[in-house]
């Protein structure tokens, strides 16, 4: 499993060639050879990478034996934000629990496609390349072409924040893998979310969901909000763009024909968020999100997933790969089944809103400002 330090060098090289991505190499013999990839990261990025190590010894150093050997895993992540962002450093904390511990008998590889398809496909066969012992794939558009690249080879893909894994063309109905891939879903909990955004806007009759076109899971989930809206007096008007570009001209049509907007996990549409809510706080226009990070930078409330758990739980899942226990192609994909409330009282005050006792007394974090 260990890779001589040619063949790392030459990897390493050939990583060089993508451009507009983000890449972290833990192996310093390897970083040697990446070295000239430094002026497309950012000091967060590394931070954020270094990070989740520390965290990964730290749960080492509670107990955790580490596993035997020495392994190389790829990382690829489609986007920047924040949910895909636990759900890596989770990962990481999943896999150190489990004795896999980066700096001690784990390298990784880490590279950010920037939302864009082509550098996806670029990671992942990057990533097939240098031999790694597993690729984990973030987000829905990643999996697809990590799954591509890694068929033909005995490479395992573990993947996570894949909202519809069925409609992804990665497991069958039944959650079956479709080859040697398996992971976790973060399917919304659409109905919660809708029973909550009820509670908060008694009067509301029209949603706003803006997607990308491109992105299979986004369509999955619209697709359930548009079944599930009119039980609770609902029309769901959407918006499909097809880059970041489009966002903001999208946005203004949109807020113009709804009474709130609700976003889904879309990786374009969440990357540009920021741009959204500074769009709709214009015209207080109340914006729920899906996850805890939306709701720390400005969403209004959600009824939404822990990405760092669900990370962890992923890297559960490739341990049991690592450790031999059982094949990508045995496992059948998982879900975390339980949705919590986040809410923003600034947010809410400043829309004007009450949040209801009812959900705030229940809530996992309720946040008083909101992060820049």
């Amino acid at each position: 499993m260990k890779k001589t330090i040619a063949m790392l060098l030459t990897a390493a090289l050939s990583a060089s060639l993508l451009s507009g991505c983000v890449t972290k190499v833990s192996d310093e013999t390897a970083a040697s050879g990446a070295e000239t990839e430094a002026s497309a990261s950012t000091e967060a990025e590394t931070t954020q990478a270094e990070s989740s190590g520390e965290a990964g010894s730290e749960a080492s150093s509670q107990g955790a034996d580490l596993a035997e050997g020495s392994y190389t895993i790829g990382i690829g992540q489609f986007a920047e934000h924040g949910s895909l962002d636990n759900c890596r450093e989770g990962f990481l904390l999943g896999l150190a629990e489990e004795g896999f511990v980066e700096g001690e008998n784990l390298t990784v590889l880490y590279q950010n496609a920037q939302a864009d398809g082509a550098n996806a496909s670029q990671i992942a066969t990057n990533f097939v390349g240098r031999n790694v012992d597993l690729i984990c794939a973030i987000a829905t558009p990643m999996a697809q072409s990590a799954y591509s690249a890694a068929m033909e080879t005995n490479i395992p893909v573990i993947y996570t924040a894949v909202t519809d894994p069925v409609a992804a063309e990665l497991a069958t109905e039944d959650g079956v893998p479709v080859g040697n891939i398996t992971g976790t879903s973060d399917e919304l909990p659409v109905k919660a979310q809708l029973e909550m955004i009820r509670q908060i806007l008694p009067d509301a009759k029209t949603i706003g969901i803006m997607y990308t076109t491109s992105e299979v899971n986004s369509e999955s989930t619209i697709a359930q909000y548009k079944e599930l809206a009119p039980d609770y007096g609902f029309e769901i008007v959407e918006s499909g763009i097809s880059s970041s570009a489009d966002v903001s001209l999208a946005a203004d049509s949109l807020l113009n024909q709804v009474d709130c907007m609700t976003n889904l996990t879309d990786n374009t549409v969440v990357a540009s968020l920021p741009v959204i809510l500074d769009k709709a706080n214009a015209l207080n226009i109340p914006v729920f999100g899906s996850e805890i990070e939306q709701v720390r930078i400005g969403c209004l409330a959600a009824m939404g997933l822990d990405y760092i758990e669900l990370g962890k739980q992923t890297g559960h899942m490739a341990a049991q790969v690592l450790k031999g226990e059982a094949e990508a192609s045995q496992m059948n994909y998982e879900v975390i089944e339980e949705a919590a409330f986040y809410g923003n009282s600034k947010v809410a005050e400043n829309l004007g809103i009450t949040l209801p006792e009812e959900l705030t007394s229940q809530a996992v974090e309720l946040f008083d400002d909101i992060a820049q």
